[in-house]
């Protein structure tokens, strides 16, 4: 079934003594104001580890093969694959200077990050620029008492590559988190953004579809507290905010997470919609309906009058 409306809303993070985002100095992200963000590749990763755990389609994430060609000192060696690689590793199907358009985007079309996030593909004389349906903006931390630490590691291992006085030593290493941050990320679904491939042909591909956006909306809900790893553990999923516009609606919106004010009380986290609600009073005719979701044990919504179903993440 094709999905035939838009759809605007913010997704909350919690990151709890943990690194959502580092950047390569190793810390969070952040601008040069010191505000700290994850940028929308953050997001999407769990997202598709999720998907691909499931035995979905993902092209654009990271694989590895060991390198059978190349110099001597390559070969035998774990390397990540190229693109080409990676088409061919999961469409079974090479890709050369012959091969048509049209099943390069039926192939695309099939793999759930494409078909909702939209692709840059140039491989093999294809120029293909692919707007997803889905958009994801910077996910700003609306806590403003959050504060960086940086933890010491002591390797169990010697490093040889040392100079030699060092080189008799365990290795010294550190790990940078931060103590708590709640990231907020605006999203918007426009299906009306594949029209032009529809127009196509594209064998087997009709446009966004309403599963695919119940992947995505499910990876939203629940892929970061899914997502355990070393810097995310204390990462994990606390807000969503789904406005579902009506087939035929005129509401335009920006980001709608600048509307949302978030503070912490004690032990509980207050998110209010009032200013959101302020936004929408006037277009209540254009909107479908509005889903919110959110850890009852953690967190109090302060909806302010805005009309919506309230549901818990848990």
């Amino acid at each position: 079934m094709l999905k035939n409306n838009r759809v605007y809303g913010v997704v909350a993070i919690k990151s709890i003594m943990s690194n959502w985002n580092a950047d390569f100095s190793g810390g969070p992200k952040h601008i040069s104001s010191g505000d700290i963000f994850g940028s929308d590749k953050a997001f999407k990763y769990p997202i598709k580890r999720m998907w691909q755990m499931q035995g979905e389609k993902v092209l654009y994430i990271k694989s590895f093969k060991i390198n059978k060609k190349g110099k001597a000192d390559e070969t035998e060696k774990l390397q990540p694959r190229d693109l080409n690689e990676r088409y061919e590793q999961i469409f079974n199907k090479s890709l050369d200077a012959k091969t048509h358009s049209l099943e390069v985007l039926a192939n695309l079309f099939s793999a759930i990050d494409v078909m909702n996030f939209g692709a840059t593909f140039a491989e093999e004389k294809q120029n293909i620029s692919i707007t997803g349906a889905v958009q994801i903006g910077q996910g700003f931390n609306k806590y403003s008492e959050t504060s960086i630490e940086t933890q010491d590691i002591l390797s169990p291992f010697r490093n040889s590559t040392e100079k030699k006085e060092d080189s008799l030593a365990s290795t010294l290493g550190s790990k940078t988190v931060t103590d708590e941050a709640h990231y907020f990320y605006p999203f918007s679904v426009n299906p009306s953004n594949y029209v032009d491939y529809v127009e196509l042909g594209i064998e087997g591909f009709k446009g966004y579809t309403e599963e695919a956006y119940e992947k995505f909306k499910r990876g939203c809900l629940i892929a970061a507290t899914a997502f355990n790893t070393n810097s995310k553990i204390g990462c994990e999923n606390e807000f969503g905010l789904f406005i579902n516009c009506k087939k035929d609606s005129e509401l335009y919106l920006a980001n709608v997470d600048k509307y949302i004010d978030f503070k912490k009380e004690g032990d509980k986290y207050k998110i209010s919609l009032c200013k959101l609600n302020e936004l929408l009073k006037n277009h209540v005719n254009e909107i479908e309906d509005i889903e919110v979701y959110y850890n009852k044990l953690d967190v109090d919504i302060d909806t302010c009058g805005l009309s919506c179903k309230v549901n818990s993440l848990y």
